[in-house]
C-alpha cells in the first residue's frame, strides 16, 4: 500500500496581521500552484470573518490533524484553538498573544508526535509578545526551545534564507551591528557551519555541500587594515571547517559574493550578520524566499515577510511566499523520509 503523506501543520501567526488571509489565499490557490496539504491552526470565528472581509472563496471545515487531507481538496482544513482571539486587523494586541503561542506549540507538537510532516508558521509580532511577558527573542528561539524541552539537549537552530537563486546564513541574527564584534566568535562560525552543511545534504539532498563565508569587515578586512576579525576570528573558522572535511571558502568580501557568476560558485553564503544575509536574499526573492530553520529535529519553514500590518485586512496581501514555504517544506520532509527510509 502506497504511504499516505502528512499533511504539514501551519499556525496562524499573528491574527492582527496577513496570516490569516494568506493562508486562506494560499488554499485558494492550491490546485494551481500545487500546494501541498496544510491544516491551519487558528480561530475559525476570526478566519472567517477575515475571509469575508478580504472577499476570500475559501471553504472552512473545523477537523483535526488525522482527517486534514481527506478535507483538503475541498475545504481549508481548520484545527480549532482553544483561544479566541480579537479580530483587530492592522492594529495588534497583547491580548492575542496566547493564542499565538499555543499555535506553535500545537504544531510543534504534533510534528513530533507524528500528525504532521513539517511546520509552517505565519509571520508574528514580538512587540505584543513582549507585552503579554513572552521570554524569547523570537520565534527561532522559540522552536529551539521547545525542541531542548523535546529531546533533552540544547538545540542549536541556524536560520537560512532560500530563494530560487540564493541561500544564505546570518552567523549573528537579531542584534544591534555594534553588538555582533563582540558576539562573533570562531566556534560560532564553525558550529552554525556544521549544522548547515548537514542539513544541507540530509534535507537538501545536497550531497556536498559548498560554503562561501563572508568577511565581516568591507574587502574581508583587507589584510587587517580595516579589522583584525576576519584574520583572527573567521580566517580560523574557515581552516577549521576544511580540516573537518567541510567545503568552505573566505573569509571572502561580502560586495562581490552576491552577483550571478559568484553565486554559482557555492550552495550558501554564511554571512557574519543580520542584514549582511538578508538584503541579498530578499533583493533577489522578496515574494519567493522562504525562511527554514535548520537544526531542529522536525522541518519548519514560513514566509520570508512581517505581518504586514498596514495591509492587513485589505485583502492584497500576496501569498506567494507563504505558498513557497508550504511547498519547501513538504520538500524537505520528503528528502528527510527518503533518507531514513
Amino acid at each position: 500500500m502506497r504511504e499516505t503523506r502528512l499533511p504539514l501543520a501551519l499556525s496562524v501567526g499573528d491574527p492582527s496581521g496577513i496570516g490569516p488571509e494568506i493562508a486562506l489565499a494560499a488554499w485558494e490557490r492550491r490546485k494551481e500552484s500545487g500546494v501541498p496539504a496544510f491544516y491551519l491552526l487558528a480561530d475559525p470565528i476570526l478566519l472567517a470573518a477575515r475571509g469575508r472581509r478580504v472577499g476570500a472563496t475559501a471553504t472552512i471545515a473545523e477537523t483535526t490533524p488525522e482527517k486534514a487531507n481527506a478535507v483538503f481538496q475541498d475545504a481549508l482544513p481548520v484545527v480549532p484553538l482553544e483561544a479566541k482571539f480579537l479580530d483587530t486587523a492592522g492594529h495588534p494586541d497583547p491580548v492575542n498573544a496566547k493564542g499565538v503561542i499555543e499555535a506553535i506549540d500545537r504544531t510543534v507538537a504534533d510534528c513530533l508526535a507524528g500528525r504532521a510532516a513539517g511546520v509552517v508558521t505565519c509571520p508574528i509580532a514580538k512587540k505584543p509578545l513582549y507585552d503579554a511577558g513572552f521570554g524569547f527573542p523570537g520565534h527561532t528561539e522559540y522552536l529551539a526551545h521547545l525542541a531542548t524541552r523535546h529531546s533533552g539537549r540544547t538545540v542549536m537552530p541556524v536560520m537560512l534564507l532560500a530563494g530560487p537563486d540564493l541561500r544564505t546564513v546570518p552567523v549573528t541574527i537579531h542584534m544591534p551591528l555594534a553588538t555582533v564584534p563582540k558576539v562573533l566568535t570562531t566556534e560560532l562560525i564553525v558550529e552554525t557551519a556544521r549544522i548547515t552543511a548537514r542539513d544541507l545534504k540530509g534535507r537538501f539532498g545536497i550531497e556536498a555541500p559548498r560554503l562561501a563565508i563572508a568577511g565581516l569587515n568591507p574587502h574581508a578586512g583587507e589584510g587587517g587594515s580595516m579589522g583584525k576579525e576576519d584574520l583572527e576570528i573567521v580566517a580560523p573558522a574557515v581552516q577549521a571547517l576544511r580540516s573537518a572535511g567541510i567545503d568552505a571558502r573566505g573569509p571572502l568580501p561580502a560586495d562581490t559574493l552576491f552577483h550571478r557568476r559568484a553565486r554559482a560558485g557555492y550552495d550558501v553564503a554564511l554571512c557574519m550578520y543580520h542584514d549582511q544575509a538578508l538584503i541579498p536574499a530578499k533583493t533577489l526573492a522578496f515574494d519567493e524566499a522562504v525562511n527554514v530553520t535548520l537544526g531542529l529535529p522536525f522541518v519548519r519553514t514560513s514566509p520570508d515577510h512581517g505581518t504586514a500590518f498596514d495591509i492587513a485586512g485589505s485583502g492584497i496581501a500576496r501569498p506567494d511566499s507563504l505558498i513557497a514555504a508550504l511547498k519547501l517544506a513538504a520538500e524537505l520532509a520528503g528528502n528527510v523520509r527518503s533518507t531514513d527510509a
